[in-house]
């Protein structure tokens, strides 16, 4: 394998550190004025769940007025108009609302449990969750944290650097099987190891690059961290994205041989698969630690390939992550195969 060709590396990407739960609670009230009905105590500091898997947000009553309702909401800061809701209940009905109603039920583990649960999860499902107790007179809340974990994975354009407009980049993670990162994402993946020079597009339309080793082309003398372009305009300027994924539920295994891009995605097809998408290989980098010292085709036309177990012979490179030869040309370059299924 032609490994003097210039390789970029994802630096340890993942969004998960930390193998404990944990559940956020702000007291939505002032700190000094104390919950009357709810539990604030918190069990967990956060709940983590994975793509297609299931959790519980807890919220419990510790005192029950004679007439509630309890509303289960997800807050969006950027979003103007009527707030998310996703369920009201009372001692009686159980009313979903929208997408996320469709996927969550009241847990009712006992009489005082208002915890939600949320089935299915998908990658837009990551953010905070209110629990609110209604009475009319001394209404109550606490907030809770989900996370998704994942991996963050920047994406550049086929046809070079700082391409995407932000529309263009949120589509871009889309048909690579994932979506823009949020800012907190990105922050995590910085702590885990991401050092990436170019800017790229978050979900809140602010541009921003994470730098652990400062460099003269990547922020010269200032300290590591992340670099802010902050809110950039959407439909004219123009950068790389960071992307979000998680796990899923198919497989991803290696044809070896020397295809074209053509000939690679036949191989695929003879075995009941296609070829893989961007974020199908960094899932299962993370998820299953795959490791593969060959470069391979996928879907976009990049050819990449996962390291787990980094050694001497596949690409010389101490950390862990996924190499990319960027895209090479399609006729005339000649890798295995990438496939899904």
């Amino acid at each position: 394998m032609p490994f003097m060709m210039k390789c970029a590396v994802i630096l340890l990407l993942t969004s998960s550190c930390f193998t404990w739960s944990s559940a956020i609670y702000t007291n939505s009230r002032a700190a000094s004025k104390k919950l009357k009905y709810l539990l604030e105590s918190p069990v967990y500091p956060e709940v983590a769940g994975r793509r297609g898997g299931n959790v519980t947000l807890p919220c419990i009553i510790r005192v029950k007025p004679s007439h509630y309702k309890v509303k289960w909401t997800k807050l969006q800061p950027e979003h103007v108009g009527p707030e998310n809701i996703i369920m009201i209940s009372n001692a009686h009905a159980f009313k979903p609302y929208g997408p996320l109603g469709q996927r969550a039920s009241l847990l009712k583990a006992h009489t005082m449990d208002a915890s939600l649960h949320l089935s299915h999860l998908e990658l837009e499902d990551g953010g905070t969750y209110r629990c609110e107790l209604v009475n009319g007179i001394e209404d109550e809340s606490v907030d809770v944290t989900l996370r998704i974990e994942g991996v963050v994975f920047p994406y550049q354009s086929k046809h070079g650097r700082y391409k995407f407009t932000y529309h263009e980049a949120k589509e871009a993670c889309a048909e690579q099987d994932g979506i823009l990162a949020s800012y907190s994402q990105l922050y995590r993946a910085w702590t885990e190891g991401l050092d990436w020079c170019n800017a790229g597009w978050l979900h809140d339309g602010t541009v921003h690059y994470p730098i652990i080793h400062p460099r003269p082309v990547c922020g010269g003398e200032l300290l590591p961290g992340i670099r802010s372009y902050g809110p950039k305009d959407k439909n004219h300027d123009r950068f790389d994205a960071f992307c979000f994924t998680s796990q899923n539920s198919g497989s991803l295994f290696y044809i070896s041989g020397s295809f074209s891009f053509e000939q690679a995605e036949r191989a695929c097809r003879r075995v009941g698969a296609e070829l893989a998408l961007v974020g199908q290989l960094y899932a299962a980098w993370r998820f299953q630690k795959y490791d593969q010292c060959d470069g391979g085709w996928l879907r976009d036309g990049s050819v990449r390939f996962p390291i787990s177990n980094p050694r001497e012979r596949c690409g010389g490179i101490p950390e862990a992550g996924v190499r990319s030869f960027g895209f090479p040309n399609k006729s005339t370059h000649l890798y295995g195969s990438y496939c899904y299924r």
